[in-house]
């Protein structure tokens, strides 16, 4: 009975499962890229890829994921 455990699934669905939340309800997030810059919008839709972020008074971005250093909630305290 003490047999060999199996792997962890190779994908949770989690990933899935945040965009999809935040998408549902408009959050506005900010992501912040690997050189710096700051992008403040909501996902519109996303991929195996990469998001698509709609921007207020600004163009709206295709962002691919490896680019994408963390994200998080507009007005949620965060230190870098």
């Amino acid at each position: 009975m003490g047999g060999k455990k199996s792997s962890p699934p190779e994908q949770t669905n989690a990933e899935n499962f945040y965009y999809q939340k935040q998408m549902h309800s408009k959050t506005a997030m900010v992501i912040m890229l690997r050189d710096g810059e700051q992008i403040h919008g909501v996902i519109e839709w996303y991929d195996k890829s990469c998001i698509k972020v709609n921007r207020v008074g600004a163009p709206n971005l295709v962002i691919y994921k490896p680019s994408i250093k963390y994200m998080y909630k507009e007005g949620e305290n965060i230190r870098n």
